[in-house]
C-alpha cells in the first residue's frame, strides 16, 4: 500500500477512536459489561418453532421414537439460554440498578421457568390462529403450507411467544424477537399487543400494529393496516398510556387502513374498507368504507392532454 494512503488510513482511525472519548454519547459504551446477544435470541426463534411445531421444523436426527427425550434435552438447552439473557435483561432495568446479583438470577429462574409453563396455551391459540388462516384464505392448499411459508403465521407465532415474556416483565427480549419478525415478514407487531383467539393476517406486508392494541378473537387483518396511535407528541410521557385501538370480535380489516387513538374501538362484527381513515369508535356490526372515487378511460382515438398523450406514450415503450 502507498505511504501516503497508509497515513490517510491511519489518521482516519484515529478520528473514529477519538470519537469513542466523547462522554455525552451513549452510543460510545466499551466496557466489558456482558450484553445481551442479539445473534442468540434470534437463534431461540429457530428453537423455539422447533418446541411449538415438532413435526415442521426438527433437527434431522430426529426420531419419532425419541420424540419426548428429544424434546426434553430440547427445552432444557432452550432454558439455560433463555435463563441468562432474562437475567442480562432484568439488570437493565432502573429498579434493578441496586439489586443483589443473585436476586437477579432467581428471578430469571422463575420467569424462565413461568414463560415455559405458558407455552403449552400459546400453542392452543396458535392452533386456532392455524385454523382462522385455512378458513379464510381459499388459496391455502393445507394447513402444512401456512405453517412452513405464510409469513402472517410466522409474525403471530413470533408475537405470542414474545408477549408472554413481555407481560412477565422481560425488558428487551421481546422486542429483539417481534423485530425479528418484522425483519422477515415485513409485519411490525408489539409485543404488548394483546391478540385473541383466530387471528389471521393475510399476506401481511406492511401491517403495523402498536403496543397498547388490544385484539378480539376471529379477527382477521389484510395488508398495509395500521393500528397505531394519534398522536405521539408527547413522547416518553405517554409511555403507560392506552394510545391504540381497540377491536372487537369478528372484526374484518382491509388493505390500508389505518385506525388510531387509545379510546378508539371497533364494534363487533364490523368491516373497515380499504384506505379508510378512522379515529372514532365504531359501533357494532358496521361497515365504514370511502365512496369510491371516479375513474376516467381516454384511449388513443380520444382527446388526450398533452400529459396524458406523454404517459401513453411512455407506456407504449416499456
Amino acid at each position: 500500500m502507498p505511504e501516503k494512503y497508509e497515513m490517510l488510513e491511519t489518521s482516519s482511525i484515529r478520528g473514529i477512536l477519538e470519537h469513542y472519548k466523547k462522554e455525552d454519547f451513549f452510543i460510545n459504551k466499551t466496557d466489558d459489561e456482558v450484553e445481551i446477544d442479539v445473534v442468540l435470541v434470534q437463534g431461540l426463534i429457530e428453537k423455539f418453532f422447533r418446541i411449538l411445531f415438532p413435526g415442521y421444523f426438527r433437527e434431522r436426527e430426529y426420531k419419532v421414537s425419541d420424540f419426548e427425550n428429544y424434546i426434553s434435552v430440547l427445552c432444557r438447552e432452550v432454558m439455560l439460554v433463555l435463563n441468562k439473557q432474562i437475567f442480562l435483561a432484568l439488570k437493565k432495568l432502573p429498579e434493578n440498578a441496586e439489586a443483589a446479583e443473585e436476586k437477579l438470577r432467581e428471578r430469571a429462574r422463575l420467569v424462565t421457568h413461568e414463560f415455559f409453563d405458558r407455552i403449552p396455551r400459546v400453542r392452543e391459540y396458535l392452533e386456532s390462529d392455524l385454523q382462522a388462516a385455512y378458513d379464510g384464505d381459499p388459496a391455502a392448499f393445507d394447513k402444512t403450507e401456512i405453517i412452513l411459508s405464510y409469513p402472517g403465521f410466522f409474525a403471530i407465532a413470533v408475537n405470542r411467544l414474545a408477549h408472554e415474556l413481555f407481560v412477565l416483565g422481560v425488558p428487551l427480549i421481546p422486542r429483539i424477537m417481534t423485530e425479528y419478525a418484522h425483519n422477515r415478514t415485513g409485519i411490525d407487531i408489539h409485543p404488548g399487543a394483546t391478540l385473541g383467539k383466530y387471528f389471521f393476517i393475510d399476506h401481511g406486508t406492511g401491517i403495523v400494529i402498536g403496543e397498547t392494541t388490544v385484539i378480539g378473537e376471529h379477527v382477521k387483518v389484510y395488508q398495509g393496516v395500521t393500528l397505531g396511535a394519534l398522536s405521539t407528541n408527547g413522547g416518553q410521557q405517554l409511555k403507560g398510556v392506552k394510545r391504540h385501538p381497540t377491536i372487537e370480535d369478528n372484526v374484518t380489516i382491509y388493505s390500508g387502513a389505518s385506525i388510531l387513538g387509545g379510546d378508539t374501538v371497533i364494534g363487533k362484527n364490523s368491516v373497515i374498507g380499504g384506505n379508510t381513515f378512522v379515529t372514532k369508535s365504531v359501533a357494532s356490526e358496521t361497515v365504514v368504507s370511502i365512496k369510491n372515487q371516479e375513474l376516467k378511460f381516454k384511449t388513443a382515438s380520444d382527446n388526450l392532454s398533452p400529459q396524458e398523450a406523454a404517459l401513453l406514450q411512455q407506456a407504449m415503450w416499456i
